[in-house]
């Protein structure tokens, strides 16, 4: 196996990643990038982003990603399409493994491997979520772009009665679509949305089939408790059952939390190995936006460099 040695090791790219790179490029840290899957990360899914600073006329979200990976690489940053596969972290020995063939030793290690929407799995949902025409896993992203239309959001938890109701405020009518006969939402939750006139509930209801046409969604086949069908017309389907964070390859080394996220220290981006990092989706399970994402690759890029400072 080939082996290199780095100064600083960053895994995953997107909004954290990148701008990790920007502020460790600029602070001299030599950093390396490895891009992961998904280069640019879920934004790149995105076709138009209107709530990230410096773009008043919004901007596609592989554009803004470009432009961020473009500022890295003007400073300096070493950025690399792989994946790492496997990682050996210690307080006192950093290994990460690049597409089973490349052993990289570093001495700071910032992981900015995001997390990934859960989708229902369905054939017809995959096809107009990779044309941007109408399936979302982000209500507070895309659901400017359906005021006065209709949408549906399926989940019955905290996050699908948020969105749905921030889809209210902006929606002529939204559908939430439950597969039980109850929601999982707070209380607090369950009673604000129930009492949202422009809000129906579909208990007991299953989506079966997303349908449209050759680029939009045009409505949904839904599958009633009795295998009833049911159609419903909407012009925009959002998901809400759930985010996985991508820290597979950590476990057994850095501290998850009980749902898999990265567990940082206090405000700060420090796990629980000495000089290990952690910025983005894969430890922030609350806020999960784009500006968020930057402002913790920033604070991970700074911690880094103090901690190397110290040694």
């Amino acid at each position: 196996m080939n082996q290199e040695s780095v100064n600083c090791l960053i895994i995953g790219s997107g909004p954290a990643g990148y701008t990790a790179a920007i502020y460790a490029s600029r602070a001299n840290l030599q950093p390396v990038l490895y891009e992961g899957f998904q280069s640019g990360g879920q934004l790149t899914t995105t076709n138009e982003v209107e709530n990230f600073p410096g773009y008043p006329e919004g901007v596609n979200g592989m554009a803004m990603m470009e432009d961020i990976r473009n500022q890295a690489l003007k400073f300096g940053a070493d950025i690399r399409e792989g994946v790492a596969t496997s990682v050996q972290l210690s307080d006192t020995e950093k290994k990460v493994i690049i597409d089973d063939n490349l052993e990289i030793t570093a001495n700071v290690v910032i992981i900015a491997t995001g997390a990934s929407a859960r989708y229902l799995g369905l054939e017809s949902e995959r096809k107009y979520r990779e044309l941007g025409g109408g399936v979302s896993a982000c209500a507070v992203c895309d659901g400017f772009f359906y005021r006065k239309k209709t949408v549906a959001v399926v989940g019955g938890g905290d996050t699908a009665v948020g969105d749905a109701l921030y889809l209210a405020g902006l929606a002529s009518k939204v559908y939430l679509i439950v597969r039980k006969n109850f929601l999982r939402a707070s209380k607090v939750l369950q009673e604000r949305i129930t009492n949202t006139p422009n809000v129906e509930i579909l208990f007991e209801h299953i989506t079966k089939e997303v349908l449209g046409n050759e680029s939009f969604v045009t409505g949904l086949r839904l599958e009633k408790q009795g295998n009833e069908e049911v159609i419903i017309d909407v012009d925009g389907l959002f998901l809400a059952i759930g985010h996985k964070p991508n820290t597979d390859i950590f476990k057994d080394q850095i501290t998850l939390d009980e749902n898999g996220y990265i567990v940082t220290e206090g405000k700060g981006s420090k796990t629980n190995i000495e000089g290990v990092f952690a910025c983005g989706d894969v430890q922030d399970p609350t806020y999960r936006q784009a500006i968020t994402a930057a402002a913790s690759g920033c604070k991970a890029a700074l911690d880094a460099e103090h901690y190397l400072q110290s040694k």
